[in-house]
């Protein structure tokens, strides 16, 4: 196939560019560069079927030939980026899913769309299924992201509806492993640069507020699975083991030998208290689970870490 991946040169978006080309897909990565980087996809650049093109997506889109997929995955994705950037992340999810969408409508393409468990807010079911519609505060700072995502899907399923446009959402929860950015305001990289540095890890609150913690190459196998199914409907991807961001410091100073020391700092507004993805839906249609441990996941993301940080 010949896939176009927006937000191709960030850390998801070059995973799964590689995972494409493995296979034997061509691929056109778009990006704009403001949180991706060249270094992720610098490897296949000599690739005959993989070509890049900076652009933003938020303005008009156009491929030339022929496309059988369009995948979207532009956005700033960390907490630090969208609260930096809250009116390009509004309108990646808006104007650039429309941009994508009516490209894929144009060419005849499956559209799929990365959406993530922010669409569920601060949730008051546990864990969340896909048909929980979520406990979000749109006027709050963490808004910009999460109701760019649910418009996202809103769009998404209405062209859906009303073109009878081949569609696909995934709901990612965190997702973690090498080629994300250091101090992004993403948990795991946040601390992992933290105790390799022997600084105080900063843990928001008591620790107590939950995470689950998938892998990027399981997060990957399920975006493929979900790609090359028959399902509309949105679905979790992401590893059902529940931890709290303490244990997660206790364990990274232990898997980095670090002398850091964990100190607590006040709640972000709207901070999530539990995140826990039901997977039953991706169980059963896409017969897909993770298969890499927290423990597991951490110990090639942290040499990442450590060589880039050299």
């Amino acid at each position: 196939m010949r896939v176009v991946v927006t937000g191709g040169a960030g850390f998801l978006g070059s995973h799964l560019s590689d995972a494409l080309i493995a296979r034997g897909d061509e691929v056109v990565a778009i990006d704009n560069l403001v949180t991706g980087s060249t270094d992720n996809i610098a490897h296949l650049f000599g690739e005959r079927r993989f070509t890049f093109v900076e652009h933003n997506v938020s303005e008009y889109v156009w491929v030339p030939g022929d496309v059988d997929v369009v995948m979207h995955f532009a956005s700033p994705a960390s907490p630090r980026d969208y609260l930096e950037m809250p009116i390009q992340t509004l309108k990646v999810g808006s104007l650039g899913t429309h941009n994508t969408l009516g490209l894929a409508h144009a060419k005849g393409a499956k559209f799929f769309l990365a959406s993530t468990s922010e669409v569920y807010g601060d949730p008051q079911v546990h864990p969340q299924t896909e048909d929980y519609w979520g406990h979000v505060n749109p006027i709050g700072p963490r808004g910009v992201y999460d109701e760019a995502k649910r418009f996202a899907e809103a769009m998404t399923m209405a062209y859906h509806r009303y073109h009878g446009l081949d569609t696909r959402i995934v709901r990612f929860f965190n997702t973690y492993g090498p080629r994300m950015r250091p101090r992004d305001g993403r948990v795991v990289s946040n601390l992992i640069v933290q105790a390799l540095g022997d600084e105080p890890l900063t843990v928001y609150g008591h620790g107590e507020q939950t995470r689950s913690f998938g892998y990027v190459s399981d997060t990957i196998a399920g975006v493929i699975a979900l790609l090359d199914s028959e399902v509309h409907e949105p679905v979790n991807i992401g590893n059902p083991g529940e931890f709290t961001i303490l244990q997660l410091a206790e364990l990274i100073v232990e898997l980095t030998g670090s002398a850091s020391q964990i100190v607590f700092e006040p709640l972000p507004e709207d901070d999530p208290t539990q995140r826990q993805p039901d997977i039953g839906r991706a169980r059963s249609l896409l017969g897909w689970e993770p298969t890499v441990s927290l423990r597991e996941g951490l110990v090639p993301t942290i040499e990442f870490f450590r060589s880039h940080m050299r």
